[in-house]
């Protein structure tokens, strides 16, 4: 484990781990130094974002980074603080030398914790403050913030032409949640082989017996395969085809991994108190989070089809 994992990993084992990433540098790795981030690349990024998918961590980590992207890919300077990114229709109006936008989303994440809301739409990436908009308070199955949000003629902070869309942000937004689920998955085996071999009945740890073993091999399995593609995603995020692959691994196995870690475990990992608890919870939200499987699997399936020789697509480099 490189020095980065290591004080990802010692942050986010705390109570309060985001204002020690902040001050840090880790809330921004990835994010060009000249645009106000801490500099690195994806695969520095993915290193945080997986460690906080391992401790279920309660923080806007992937949010905060993948606005600060799109700000520096817009050439817009990137704020301190919490940030989160969203995309859809927007009224953007150019007056006085800036713009003021309108709009509603929904399920923001971390809406009502940011410092800036960054907006995609009409050709422009805008940073707002969240202060100035109308928010209703939601959640996810794991109790993480998804907002609704209304922008009701919100004058931008900054503003700037962007090439990045709705599709772009899904795209981004996919690849995070599968790295964060793939941290979760590592988890959830580590909770289980533990388990597994201190739980005792009939004098032997149940980890000794047959059908104990089977399940976590199968468990295993999907986290590795998951990882895997995730991993390969990374070394090329700006690849469609690995992300799709990715996300729909990566959401796939989410749910298998859940189901044998509960099972392992009994009725012991569903208690408040338990940490395995926290980590399916997110496992069970963030599959479905920037599209589930089977979304990701029709964009495969699509690029596929359209492929001059699809076996080639499939088998290919």
């Amino acid at each position: 484990m490189g020095l980065l994992e290591e004080t990802a990993n010692d942050i986010l084992s705390g109570d309060d781990p985001w204002p020690a990433l902040e001050e840090s540098g880790l809330a921004l790795v990835g994010v060009p130094e000249e645009a106000g981030g801490s500099g690195g690349d994806p695969a520095d990024a993915a290193a945080v974002l997986r460690a906080a998918g391992y401790h279920a961590a309660a923080v806007p980590l992937a949010e905060t980074l993948l606005a600060g992207g799109l700000l520096a890919g817009a050439g817009l300077r990137v704020p301190q603080g919490v940030l989160t990114a969203v995309s859809g229709e927007v009224e953007a109006v150019e007056d006085r030398g800036g713009w003021t936008l309108t709009g509603t989303f929904r399920r923001v994440p971390w809406a009502r914790s940011a410092r800036g809301l960054v907006v995609l739409g009409n050709g422009l990436a805008a940073i707002v403050d969240p202060a100035h908009a109308r928010i209703r308070e939601g959640a996810n199955v794991a109790g993480e913030p998804r907002d609704d949000v209304v922008l009701p003629g919100v004058r931008a902070e900054a503003a700037a032409p962007c090439t990045a869309d709705a599709a772009e942000l899904r795209r981004r937004g996919a690849l995070a949640r599968a790295v964060q689920l793939t941290g979760a998955m590592r988890r959830a085996l580590d909770l289980a082989v533990r388990y597994a071999g201190e739980r005792e009945q009939f004098g032997r740890p149940v980890g000794r017996f047959q059908a104990v073993q089977q399940m976590l091999a199968e468990l295993a399995g999907e986290a590795t395969v998951a990882d895997v593609a995730v991993r390969a995603a990374v070394r090329a995020p700006g690849d469609p085809v690995a992300v799709a692959a990715a996300k729909a691994n990566a959401s796939r196995a989410a749910g298998t991994v859940a189901a044998i870690a509960h099972q392992v475990h009994g009725a012991l990992g569903v208690t408040e108190e338990h940490v395995l608890r926290r980590v399916t919870l997110r496992l069970w939200s963030w599959r479905d989070e920037y599209g589930n499987e089977t979304a990701w699997a029709d964009d495969l399936g699509a690029a596929i089809a359209g492929a001059p020789d699809p076996w080639a697509f499939i088998t290919g480099p």
